[in-house]
């Protein structure tokens, strides 16, 4: 036998209800504005990298971090497209034919300008389907697990262009985002290794991880 509910009761239930649905509502809101866009990155062709000399090695699980470096190139004023595709073009001549690796040391580079490119050969493609990795050549001791970005220049007594400092934030975002890092598992390359390495930038560890975390909604 059902007993009928005071209608206060009823009426209590219906706001509660209301409530709960509505902070549903406003959880979704947030998540959806809270979902970073993915930044243009020009992959290895666009580019005119050369192939690797052997083939990568692809890791079949999620980096757990993102190691932040800069390349110790002079700091050009040029800060075009045409010259972020040089400097990915350097860095692979370097890599390959002075440190005689198989490809970009990096998973990803960013250029002065704030242009982003693609390092290591199939980077890209772990990044965007979030679910695996090629080992990199960045990080002695990390390159199984971290995906590693070069900032083109030194910046060791000099702050990066504001370009390249928004760039940044937003490709840690998105790879936060992707492979489901933290923002508090950004590092720099002088954590893991006796180097210089990313020079000042390593000191806006804190404001990078915080930006990060931000616009993940955090």
């Amino acid at each position: 036998m059902s007993v009928p509910l005071p209608r206060r009761s009823v009426l209590r239930g219906a706001v509660l209800l209301g409530a709960g649905a509505l902070a549903q509502v406003g959880g979704a809101a947030r998540a959806a504005a809270a979902r970073v866009d993915q930044p243009t990155i020009a992959n290895c062709a666009t580019w005119g990298a050369r192939p690797p000399s052997s083939p990568v090695s692809v890791v079949s699980s999620r980096p757990n971090k993102i190691i932040i470096h800069h390349t110790a190139f002079p700091n050009t004023t040029d800060y075009s497209l045409a010259q972020a595709y040089r400097n990915s073009r350097d860095i692979q001549n370097l890599h390959m034919d002075s440190n005689g690796w198989l490809d970009s040391g990096q998973h990803f580079t960013n250029s002065r300008g704030g242009h982003l490119t693609e390092g290591r050969h199939g980077s890209l493609y772990g990044l965007l389907h979030g679910q695996s990795m090629v080992q990199g050549a960045h990080c002695v001791g990390q390159n199984s697990q971290a995906i590693g970005i070069e900032n083109d220049g030194i910046y060791l007594d000099v702050q990066p262009p504001q370009a390249l400092w928004d760039s940044l934030v937003w490709f840690c975002a998105f790879t936060c985002q992707q492979y489901g890092i933290a923002p508090t598992e950004i590092y720099g390359h002088r954590d893991f290794a006796s180097t210089q390495c990313p020079g000042l930038l390593h000191d806006r560890l804190p404001e990078l991880r915080r930006t990060v975390a931000t616009r993940l909604g955090g």
